[in-house]
């Protein structure tokens, strides 16, 4: 797949106008069935955030996923 530059000499149609980056979505299911979810850039921070959750005693699982 090719990249297309984003240079300012490119007509602005031809600009490559996708996400620049990949995003993380972390989904926290709670004991009661409840699910709560949050989108992060970055991957570390996402696996961090899922990390902190369980050490709660209401969290049942977490999940990192990536987000199309």
């Amino acid at each position: 797949m090719a990249v297309r530059s984003t240079s300012k000499k490119a007509p602005p149609e031809s600009r490559d106008k996708r996400r620049k980056h990949r995003h993380w979505q972390v989904t926290v299911y709670y004991h009661d069935g409840e699910k709560f979810a949050r989108v992060y850039i970055d991957r570390e921070r996402a696996v961090r955030f899922a990390d902190r959750q369980k050490k709660s005693p209401i969290i049942r699982s977490t999940r990192v996923t990536e987000v199309d």
